[in-house]
């Protein structure tokens, strides 16, 4: 997903770069104009030969530079390891789960429950069969194994800044028995402590905040290239976010819910009061 959208957002400026409107690029290709913006946003997969066209109608005939974007394309259709999960999956899922495997910085506020990059395999099959009700074992199983395969990333030698906003909601609302969500809060105060995590809980004493719009997620990429997305997920479809002026709101809401929470030491003692009580 992350090389899609790379290769088309490099492909758009060479349009731009030409002034090449986005219908005759279409017209190259016998493709639509709303084809070209689909690719340009890395929302579709690239045939070679279109990639060719293009490169050929921007203008680029340098072997090096042709080779380099063609290699991207060819990159960019490489299914992820996730794809092998896609038949549990809601179908807008597996997009999110390529741009979190690729983000450097992940910023959340979740009030429902525990975030899925902190879930134990114990509280995480709780919330799957919760929301999966009817399925087979196996299939709450496949989900909740993927769910743990997520987490790897953020353990890795390359892994993330992940800042998380916890709502005391999501931490008293009972996943499974009393032993799933003791063992939820021991490991919350345990993962608190890596230095790329960054772990601040909404207390309930401090009433109405910026987060009254529900749950969400802000994907940042190392490449430069790449705009931040901000991730909304729904009953029946998700919504990414990559228009400026949609993130910066998204961004000023969870500095000011950051600003309101207490920090991360005093976090971990509210999740250390939490435990004792459980």
């Amino acid at each position: 997903m992350v090389r899609r959208m790379l290769l088309g957002s490099q492909l758009r400026r060479l349009r731009e770069a030409r002034g090449i409107t986005r219908e005759a690029a279409g017209y190259s290709i016998r493709a639509s104009e709303s084809k070209i913006s689909r690719m340009e946003l890395g929302r579709v997969s690239f045939k070679t030969r279109d990639v060719e066209d293009l490169l050929t109608l921007y203008g680029i005939t340098d072997d090096q530079e042709r080779a380099s974007l063609l290699s991207l394309a060819r990159e960019a259709n490489v299914a992820g390891w996730w794809h092998s999960y896609s038949d549990v999956l809601p179908s807008w899922f597996p997009t999110y789960v390529g741009l979190e495997g690729a983000a450097s910085l992940i910023r959340a506020y979740e009030v429902q429950f525990v975030h899925g990059l902190l879930q134990t395999e114990a509280y995480a099959r709780a919330v799957v069969r919760r929301g999966m009700k009817g399925a087979s074992a196996a299939d709450v199983e496949k989900r909740v194994a993927l769910r743990l395969e997520r987490q790897k990333y953020l353990l890795s030698e390359n892994a993330p800044e992940f800042h998380i906003v916890l709502d005391e909601a999501a931490l008293r609302r009972p996943y499974g028995d009393r032993e799933v969500m003791r063992g939820q809060l021991q490991h919350l105060i345990d993962i608190s402590q890596r230095p790329n995590v960054r772990l601040q809980v909404m207390p309930f004493s401090l009433g109405g905040h910026s987060g009254e719009s529900g749950a969400f997620t802000i994907l940042s990429f190392p490449e430069s290239d790449l705009s931040d997305v901000v991730y909304l997920e729904q009953l029946t479809s998700a919504l990414y976010l990559d228009k400026h002026e949609d993130v910066a709101q998204y961004e000023t809401a969870l500095k000011e819910l950051q600003q309101d929470s207490p920090g991360p030491d005093e976090s971990r003692d509210l999740l250390r009061g939490l435990l004792q009580l459980s």
